[in-house]
């Protein structure tokens, strides 16, 4: 979250190039998705899988605050298109953890792959 607030405290530059635009709207989908991921991770031992919707909008709001900041940044803007943007990333991120632990939860052969580690099922 820090890093996200860095990079929008920067003011505005010259105008940017097509691939410059968008490269920084890939990094506005993969950080609410990082984000999304790691809230997940913090709030799981607490709260199991219903971490995950839970992830998703911290990210979310964290996205709509972010965008209000950078409205206050000489230069910059906030727009509702970053913010769909930001909560296509988180939602996504969501999306694919729930599918991503229920093959891992549903899949014989990947708890049989790891039963060494596992101890016996």
């Amino acid at each position: 979250m820090a890093a996200i607030f860095y990079m929008s405290a920067q003011p505005a530059g010259a105008d940017l190039a097509w691939w410059e635009v968008t490269v920084r709207k890939l990094g506005h989908f993969g950080a609410y998705a990082m984000l999304t991921l790691l809230w997940s991770w913090a709030l799981s031992p607490r709260l199991g899988r219903r971490a995950i919707p839970l992830a998703a909008l911290i990210s979310l709001l964290y996205a709509v605050s972010d965008e209000f900041h950078q409205s206050l940044v000489d230069g910059r803007h906030g727009t509702p298109r970053d913010v769909a943007l930001d909560a296509l990333g988180a939602v996504s991120a969501a999306l694919a953890l729930r599918w991503w632990l229920s093959r891992r939860k549903l899949d014989p052969a990947l708890i049989r792959g790891h039963q060494d580690r596992l101890g016996p099922v």
